[in-house]
């Protein structure tokens, strides 16, 4: 059996974390963003997730002193599970916490993660961290795991999505 890691795109466009496009800082009651299963050693993922994670101070410089049209900051967080090789699922109103570690709420329903729901505060550690998004202008800057699974989606979806990123 392949192992896999549980991916999420959330919103009509299928935008990573609904709440960013919303313009609120609570989760959907409920839930219809896909979970999209990638296998671990997929290299398009992998090398999203590394690049993701080379470029996190450009969202923690944006985070400590955001520009006037840099809004809605969320991280995407891997948690383990014991059906697979985790789940990454986008966190909102993420906060830096004095202990060095950081807190959020879940912005969809994790699948994988009993007795947890979209809403739920849970703290985390910043080796946890496998994307970073906020918007500015208007525009996703970040998402690097959203871009190799433009490809699975439907096309016009994938435009959608496509003409919303800064950086497609």
């Amino acid at each position: 059996m392949t192992k896999t890691l549980v991916t999420r795109l959330t919103g009509a466009v299928l935008i990573a974390a609904a709440f960013a496009l919303a313009g609120t800082n609570t989760a959907r009651a409920e839930d219809r963003s896909p979970v999209i299963d990638v296998r671990t050693a997929d290299p398009e993922m992998n090398a999203a997730i590394n690049h993701a994670r080379e470029t996190l101070p450009t969202f923690w410089a944006s985070y400590e002193a955001p520009k006037p049209s840099e809004t809605r900051h969320s991280l995407k967080v891997r948690f383990p599970t014991g059906r697979n090789e985790g789940e990454h699922i986008w966190m909102s109103e993420v906060r830096k916490l004095p202990n060095g570690g950081y807190s959020g709420r879940f912005a969809n329903q994790p699948r994988d993660l009993p007795g947890k729901r979209a809403g739920d505060l849970i703290e985390f550690k910043e080796a946890d961290i496998s994307d970073w998004m906020f918007m500015r202008n208007g525009k996703i800057v970040g998402g690097e795991t959203i871009k190799p699974l433009l490809k699975s989606m439907p096309k016009a979806d994938a435009d959608a999505l496509r003409a919303r990123m800064e950086q497609p």
